[in-house]
């Protein structure tokens, strides 16, 4: 995958190691007579009114620098992070791509936000973990995906490869391209209505037409020239990897069709195929065809 002649977004927040604010009351300032009043103590118990003042806000006091590995050259930057900009490619060239696609329908495409993350996140929709998977967010109009996630695509579901971890940031932007249709609004008004069985059918099939979606950005990728032989491959593989069935056949032993949220293997790789095919939106209406 060409990844690297994709445009690079600049819409990325890197959560990763983000803490929760730390201090006094969680985080008390300090005002002008307590400061002097810090200060004036400090120095008469002959401490440091720096880390005095550090430790009341709850900030950790500074330390020097750590010191250079043997062999490395002073003062070089730091390597660079692959992941992070892989991520910011792909997401840029979605941008473009959708960019395009909604001037020819009369709109403006409005781009998200994609946030990074490792072990857990706060977004508009609440806590997540990483048990949770990437997932967008339509209150904030937020990506969130965990880093681990990329090695979890290889590793536990078998779906290596660039275009494998592509497939998946370009399957959430197709949520965030519903939710900017209104179609992620009309489902959920729907889903307070019906059954719980019905519901989960109204989730299979937003799920499966983001899959459509996502196909959709690969067309347009593989247009102009930016996939090599076997990334197609790669990411019905990786659409294949997350089916229901196959995740339940893995963790239970045995398949409920009847509480499937995201669709059987075989759904998510025929509407992710029929969106790479046609490269229109409007063969992925799932809804119309009942997702089967």
């Amino acid at each position: 995958m060409r990844w690297r002649d994709m445009r690079g977004s600049g819409n990325i927040e890197d959560r990763e190691g983000a803490g929760p604010a730390r201090g006094l009351g969680g985080g008390a300032k300090i005002g002008g007579a307590g400061l002097l009043a810090v200060i004036v103590v400090s120095l008469l118990l002959g401490l440091n009114p720096m880390e005095v003042l550090t430790g009341l806000e709850g900030q950790a006091p500074p330390s020097a620098p750590a010191p250079a590995p043997p062999g490395s050259t002073p003062g070089a930057t730091a390597p660079a992070d692959e992941t992070k900009e892989f991520v910011a490619r792909v997401l840029g060239d979605t941008e473009d791509t959708w960019r395009s696609l909604f001037q020819r329908l009369g709109g403006e495409y409005q781009p998200p936000r994609l946030v990074l993350f490792r072990g857990a996140v706060e977004s508009a929709c609440g806590h997540a973990n990483a048990a949770v998977g990437p997932f967008y967010c339509p209150g904030d109009h937020r990506v969130y995906l965990d880093r681990s996630f990329f090695e979890e695509l290889s590793g536990r579901f078998g779906a290596p490869g660039e275009f494998a971890r592509a497939y998946v940031i370009a399957h959430e932007i197709g949520h965030h391209v519903q939710n900017l249709m209104g179609i992620s609004e009309k489902v959920q008004a729907q889903r307070g209505r019906v059954s719980e069985t019905r519901g989960n059918q109204l989730s299979v099939a937003m799920e499966l037409q983001a899959d459509c979606l996502a196909g959709v950005w690969g067309h347009y990728a593989r247009q102009r020239n930016l996939l090599d032989p076997g990334d197609v491959e790669a990411g019905l593989q990786a659409a294949a990897a997350i089916g229901d069935d196959r995740i339940q056949r893995q963790s239970r032993g045995q398949v409920s069709p009847e509480s499937f949220t995201h669709g059987s293997s075989a759904q998510r790789v025929r509407w992710f195929r029929a969106g790479l095919d046609a490269g229109d939106v409007r063969q992925c209406d799932t809804f119309a065809s009942a997702a089967r």
